[in-house]
């Protein structure tokens, strides 16, 4: 449950200074913007209120805009919001250790704002991750949870599973496997009829069984699979039409007006996202990228020794690994989403290099749409497994990383 905000009335140029960086004033000034802003803000309480009511479950406390602040006062955690838009009325939450109702974890969007080191050591004593996304949907950081207590065992069947080429290619087709599965599930219940959608699903059909036999080609071969599958499985969205307003006073590109494909012009990744369905799934792959880093970090495996992404120095590899099958999910409810709202050109700035934007209190909403996912610890247990690691039949230290892999295997 997120904790009843304090308001306070702010006097400074912040939310000014942010509303000019984002190129969203019209000839009334701060209309468009602001009326945005307050809706997406009032959005925001809906959701997270109802989900709280219904699973009593601790929810994430995000947080958006220009003067974001986290400090220690007098043993409480003090946090302010961003400014957004202007005038605007701060959000203030005071956090005491040990509060049942303390968040699950503290997103930062974009922005800007300080915190000092004593909340990462207060945030660390409350098991509390705080996350900080970039604009783009990039994971900037993810702090909170550490496996200084893993099982040396545990790496070293990592390790010397990633170095058994036979071991490492079946891990790598489960894996795609999965993600196929899953996204068989996601068309099936959010793509609509058509020949697209149908064209897929037998694709998709047709490489599961596939894998259900030991893969004999490269994992080279096996990734070029999986893209194949992604091209036919996002082609059966674009058609998909999205609702706007306001669009005969401030236009928008004619290919907003559908969900259209995941992908950007040649020689771009999909972070440069030039549509808002893709800004929005950037963001919640971000969302999930964060949860999985962090209890992949809590079972106390290697994130950086992989099984289907190249090991490199600069990237994740086992992180990556564990997305791919989850991903689907994220499409489910991003599509969910965006589909049950009617937007307005507000919502969205354009880069001058044709980069799509979401206004901080949009993003706020799609964070929050993604809550915890749920379907992380099955796939952590399921790796464990078939990396052939059991947790020791007796307790001998109890950390953390011990008790979270006794947790997922008794799934």
């Amino acid at each position: 449950m997120r904790n009843r905000p304090a308001h306070q009335q702010h006097g400074t140029s912040a939310a000014r200074s942010c509303e000019v960086l984002r190129g969203a004033t019209d000839e009334t000034g701060e209309g468009p913007w602001a009326e945005r802003s307050a809706f997406w803000r009032e959005q925001f309480d809906k959701p997270a209120n109802k989900r709280a009511a219904k699973q009593r479950e601790r929810q994430p406390l995000i947080l958006s805009g220009h003067g974001m602040g986290l400090r220690i006062n007098h043993g409480a955690l003090e946090v302010r919001n961003g400014f957004t838009h202007y005038p605007q009325t701060r959000e203030q939450w005071r956090l005491f250790p040990g509060d049942p109702r303390l968040p699950s974890r503290i997103v930062l969007l974009d922005g800007s704002g300080a915190v000092t080191l004593d909340v990462l050591a207060w945030l660390a004593e409350q098991n509390i991750p705080l996350i900080q996304f970039d604009w783009r949907g990039n994971v900037v950081a993810a702090i909170g949870t550490n496996s200084l207590g893993a099982d040396p065992l545990l790496l070293q069947r990592q390790v010397m599973a990633a170095e058994n080429p036979k071991r490492s290619v079946a891990i790598a087709a489960w894996l795609v496997r999965e993600k196929l599965r899953s996204s068989r599930l996601t068309l099936e219940r959010m793509a609509p009829a058509s020949a697209a959608r149908e064209a897929a699903i037998a694709r998709i059909e047709g490489e599961i069984a596939r894998l259900g036999q030991p893969w004999a080609g490269s994992k080279t071969a096996l990734l070029g699979l999986e893209g194949k599958c992604a091209e036919v499985y996002f082609n059966a969205w674009r058609a998909i039409p999205l609702a706007w307003k306001g669009t005969d006073r401030r236009p928008i590109p004619d290919t907003w007006r559908a969900v259209g494909i995941r992908g950007t012009s040649k020689g771009r990744r999909n972070r440069f996202a030039r549509h808002p369905v893709q800004a929005m799934l950037n963001y919640g792959y971000a969302v999930l990228e964060s949860q999985v880093r962090i209890e992949t970090a809590r079972v106390g495996l290697d994130l950086a020794t992989g099984f289907l992404h190249e090991m490199r120095s600069d990237r994740p590899a086992l992180i990556l690994d564990l997305m791919e099958p989850l991903r689907p999910a994220i499409d489910a409810s991003v599509l969910g989403f965006a589909t049950a709202q009617t937007f307005t050109p507000a919502d969205f700035t354009i880069g001058r290099d044709g980069t799509c934007r979401l206004h901080p209190q949009l993003a706020r909403r799609v964070v929050a749409e993604i809550g915890p996912i749920e379907v992380i610890p099955p796939i952590l247990a399921a790796l464990l497994d078939r990396i052939g690691h059991k947790p020791p039949p007796a307790i001998p230290h109890r950390s953390k990383a011990w008790l979270a892999q006794k947790g997922l295997l008794s799934l």
